[in-house]
């Protein structure tokens, strides 16, 4: 049984490294991808050696944040789509959401590309849920009947590449939005080729790339 200097010790060390997370998203933020580990350590209020013991690498501390942006903000945006009782805005708005984040994060995701730190988990989970989404609204006869879950992947990494080409706090984004969601109502669609298979770029971690 962990004795109550152990269990001390123990949360000290999970508050040092909340607060690493979180210093870290506000510095790659606030100053760019190349932010030191040093200037993450101070914003901290931590010495170098403690952010080393918890992430041992600058890549481990990146996916820490990642995987941080996705429970705060992502998840309970996948819930509150799921539980939506019109399925084409349940997934309108989920679409809108995950935009919005990328366009925040641009700066920690160039840091975690230089590392390496984008992993195929992190969108998962709101993979499945617009497949879920698209589903109902198919069945609704609200989205055009020949939507496939892989044109899903290969929209949502074309709305996400234009984000590379504008300023992401103007939100130019929704333009682009508006016209992939007129090209999925049934009442435009016409026939199309079949889907192919996804092929997975190794270089291509996430719908966050």
């Amino acid at each position: 049984m962990a004795t109550e200097t152990e269990r001390h010790l123990r949360a000290d060390a999970a508050r040092n490294a909340e607060r690493i997370v979180r210093a870290a998203h506000a510095a790659f933020t606030d100053d760019g991808p190349d932010v030191s580990l040093e200037e993450i350590a101070r914003r901290a209020g931590v010495g170098i050696r403690t952010l080393y013991r918890h992430f041992p690498r600058r890549g481990d501390l990146i996916q820490a944040v990642l995987d941080q942006r996705v429970t705060e903000d992502l998840m309970p945006a996948i819930q509150r789509a799921l539980d939506d009782d019109n399925p084409l805005h349940g997934l309108t708005t989920l679409i809108e959401t995950a935009l919005a984040m990328v366009a925040r994060e641009m700066n920690t995701l160039t840091a975690a590309k230089s590392t390496d730190s984008l992993t195929p988990d992190l969108s998962t989970a709101y993979f499945e849920a617009m497949t879920q989404l698209m589903r109902r609204a198919q069945q609704a006869r609200l989205l055009r009947a020949d939507l496939v879950p892989d044109d899903l992947t290969r929209i949502m990494a074309m709305l996400t590449g234009v984000l590379w080409s504008m300023d992401p706090k103007t939100e130019g984004w929704r333009r682009y939005l508006g016209f992939v969601l007129d090209g999925l109502s049934p009442a435009t669609a016409t026939v199309q080729p079949p889907a192919v298979p996804v092929v997975r770029d190794p270089r291509a971690g996430s719908l966050f790339d």
